[in-house]
């Protein structure tokens, strides 16, 4: 399985960028096996608001949650998430939601996680994190 971390919504549906913004959407268009992490969906409709003055409106952030938990499997928190990030924190230089989210993915089994915010870690207990902007 592969996921992705909220930047990469974000680029999605971010103009500004016409680069990143392709790559985004080719990724995600073409991760057949992803996985929504429950965290990264709830950022990004946190998040996207910052769109809005680009059109984006959280109405359409909403739906493409809801089509992206449609075609991909949803990563929910659960308390081993949370016990497997605590020594994430004390082994790596992680934020507390950082740590969450790589928690997430080991737990769940995800092999690539897609994110421009982990280049000092290219791999952590097996899951590869992969900067696909680079």
């Amino acid at each position: 399985m592969n996921a992705v971390d909220t930047n990469i919504l974000i680029y999605a549906h971010d103009n500004r960028d016409a680069v990143k913004q392709a790559k985004a959407i080719s990724l995600i268009e073409s991760l057949s096996d992803g996985a929504l992490i429950w965290q990264v969906a709830s950022e990004y409709l946190s998040a996207s608001r910052k769109l809005e003055p680009l059109g984006y409106s959280r109405a359409k952030a909403w739906q493409d949650i809801r089509g992206l938990r449609d075609v991909w499997t949803t990563i929910l928190p659960s308390w081993r998430v949370i016990d497997r990030a605590e020594p994430l924190l004390n082994e790596h230089s992680l934020s507390f939601w950082d740590a969450l989210i790589i928690a997430a993915c080991i737990e769940a089994g995800v092999e690539h996680l897609y994110s421009e915010d982990f280049d000092a870690y290219p791999k952590i207990n097996g899951l590869e994190i992969i900067n696909p902007f680079r």
